[in-house]
Order: structure tokens, then C-alpha cells, then sequence
């Protein structure tokens, strides 16, 4: 099936613009082992890695790039930590469009090799993504470069992109056509929040168009190091605060409050909240979800997963809640990651003698 099937629930773009690699349908997968272990038989993961370039952003790029198509424009002025700009090169190149981007000072190599193989044009900024005030001025400079007539700001977030933002609705729409029963919670990583709001409004519509019984509680999962919306939220603030990101988990380092504010407000009138997970928890359930579930995630992919086993853990979700995580990007975009995720294996070379002392002894 494909992306503009949904085409009437999203911002209207052109027939003739609508482009596509083939994103969004990705696949909806029951836990084996990790819900069981923590009391929740009825979890679920949204594997959004499968998308074309390895990450949800793909359902915000399409529906940005073909955007930008319709209108005539020709050069996408970015910012990312990497799975943004990746996604946005490639549609880029798909649509034969210029791509600029600003890179946080954190981003994983695999993800800058990723973006520059698409053809994108590259700058890393020092204190990009971890001070607010440099990340600001950062904004101001490429407003100031997409203002320019034949080109436009892509960051994928409801305050920068709205129309490429509705794009992230699907994930909402799909997760309601795929649910085994209706869904209880729904678990999001957020950064600037672009992905949990997008995710409770696409709800919101299916609700408010009678396709939808009831609302999920949108869970907001942040690490602990970089609260600028999970713990207001929790704390029963009206709004975001920004923050000196010391997170290091790449893709949520982001201290700056962008959709924040109206994540609060979205979430908290459908009874969802916010959840703080330390670093290591996060790379810990990175592991278990490899080495328990099959599946190869990215840090930041596997932070609502950690969220939620959390939340089990201290008595939080009911047992018998139908319970979604979405698992937002490949573990190959995040090679250091992912080096340190394996460091106690290795693959040693032997002798063919060894391996045959080996088939002896089994047999």
C-alpha cells in the first residue's frame, strides 16, 4: 500500500509531486520476551528503521520535499543529528533538489556518510545541539539562507514544518489500522517533541473524524539529560523548559523547547505523561531488544522502549494494557553505538584445526 493513500488526511500536495521510496506500512511486532519480563504480554513495537532511508523522518521528508516540488522550490535548507538530514538528502536526490544542512556536533559518523552519499552538502557546528543559545542562533542563520525564493527550511517539527510534519500523522493512522485491540498507550521518544505530537494529533483526527473510539494515552519518553518536555510534563507544568542537553544519546539532543509547549498541552488532555530515562537504561534496553527481540535499533530508537519498561517496572501501566513503542532508527546509522553495544563479543580468528576440534567435541 502506499504513503498517499492517506493523501486526504494530510496537507494537500499535487498528484503530479507526490513522490515516493516506498515509506511508512512498517511493521507492527508483538514482544516475545521484553513484555513478558516486566508483566506486559500485550506490548507491541512499531519497527520504523524499515522505512527507505532507516527512520520514521521518512514520513516527514516525503511529505516535506513534495512540498517544496509543488511549489517550484529547489534548495532544502536543513538542520539534523543525523536521521533528519539523512532522510531529507534522500528525497532530495530523489526529486533532483540542492540540500543544505547544519549537523549537530554530536552526530554519528554513519549518519554523515549516509547524508553525504545522497549528495548533501555538509556543516557540523561546534556546541550545536548541546547549548541552547548556539542551537538558537543556528535557527536564525538558516531562516535567514531559506529566505531566499527558491528555497525553504526543513527541521522536522510542527513549529518549522508543519505541512512535512502531518506526514508523521500515518504513523497513527497505520498503528489504528494494524492495532490487535484498541491501544491503551502509545510510547514516543521525543527531542524537540515533532514525533509525539504528531503522533496524539493524528489520533486526535481519527477521533475527531468518528474512525476512532476512544484515544491512547501519547507517552512522551525523554533522557533524563535532556528534560525539556518529559519532566514539565510529569510535573504538572504548562510548558517547556529549555536545558543544557548532557544526554548523550545522538538524535535527542535537542535543549531547545521547539513543539514542546504544545506537547504538553496535546498529552495531558488525553491523560498521557512524560517519562525520564537515564542514558544507560536506554543502552542497556538498546542490547535486550537485540539480543532479546531481533531487533537492531539505534539508541535513540530504543528510548521509548526503555520508557515504557520503566513504567512497567514501577507499576505504572496496567497488565493488561495494549501497549505500543516505537522504535524510531537502524542501529548501522550509529556505528560507535553500536561498538559499544558488542564490546563484550568479538570474532576471533581461527585455525580450520580449531573449528574442526569444534565439530568433534559436538558431535
Amino acid at each position: 500500500m502506499s504513503f498517499w493513500r492517506w493523501a486526504d488526511d494530510l496537507d494537500p500536495i499535487p498528484a503530479e509531486a507526490r513522490l515516493t521510496l516506498g515509506e511508512g506500512d512498517t511493521p507492527l511486532v508483538r514482544s516475545r520476551r521484553l513484555g513478558p519480563s516486566v508483566g506486559l504480554p500485550n506490548l507491541y513495537f512499531k519497527l520504523e528503521f524499515t522505512n527507505p532511508s532507516g527512520s520514521y523522518k521518512d514520513r516527514f521528508a516525503v511529505m516535506a520535499i513534495a512540498d517544496m516540488v509543488a511549489r517550484g522550490k529547489t534548495t532544502c535548507i536543513a538542520t539534523s543529528s543525523g536521521n533528519t538530514g539523512a532522510s531529507l538528502a534522500a528525497y532530495c536526490a530523489l526529486a533532483g533538489l540542492k540540500c543544505e544542512i547544519a549537523i549537530v556536533e554530536a552526530a554519528p559518523e554513519g549518519k554523515l556518510q549516509q547524508m553525504l552519499a545522497y549528495g548533501a552538502t555538509l556543516y557540523k557546528v561546534r556546541g550545536f545541539g548541546v547549548d541552547s543559545d548556539v542551537s538558537d542562533r543556528v535557527f536564525r542563520c538558516l531562516k535567514s539562507l531559506s529566505s531566499r525564493p527558491e528555497a525553504e527550511m526543513q527541521i522536522s517539527a510542527f513549529h518549522y514544518s508543519p505541512v512535512g510534519m502531518t506526514g508523521v500523522y500515518t504513523l497513527a493512522y497505520e498503528l489504528d489500522e494494524q492495532a490487535p485491540a484498541p491501544w491503551d498507550h502509545v510510547f514516543c521518544m521525543a527531542g524537540g517533541g515533532g514525533l509525539t505530537l504528531a503522533v496524539s494529533r493524528g489520533f486526535a483526527h481519527l477521533l475527531e473524524t468518528g474512525r476512532l473510539a476512544r484515544m491512547p494515552h501519547v507517552e512522551c519518553v525523554q533522557p533524563a539529560g535532556n528534560s525539556t518536555i518529559a519532566g514539565p510534563l510529569r510535573e504538572g507544568k504548562d510548558f517547556a523548559e529549555a536545558t543544557r542537553c548532557t544526554s548523550r544519546i545522538s538524535g535527542l539532543q535537542v535543549p531547545n523547547v521547539i513543539d514542546g509547549n504544545e506537547v504538553i498541552a496535546a498529552l495531558r488532555v488525553h491523560g498521557g505523561t512524560g517519562h525520564l530515562v537515564s542514558d544507560e537504561l536506554v543502552w542497556e534496553t538498546q542490547k535486550r531488544l537485540a539480543r532479546e527481540e531481533g531487533i537492531f535499533s539505534e539508541p535513540a530508537g530504543a528510548t521509548a522502549v526503555a520508557g515504557c519498561l520503566q513504567a512497567a517496572s514501577q507499576g505504572l501501566l496496567d497488565p493488561q494494557s495494549h501497549v505500543v513503542c516505537l522504535v524510531t532508527g537502524s542501529a548501522f546509522k550509529d556505528p560507535t553505538a553500536l561498538e559499544a553495544m558488542t564490546s563484550d563479543s568479538s570474532c576471533p580468528i581461527i585455525e580450520v584445526a580449531e573449528l574442526e576440534h569444534r565439530v568433534a567435541e559436538a558431535g
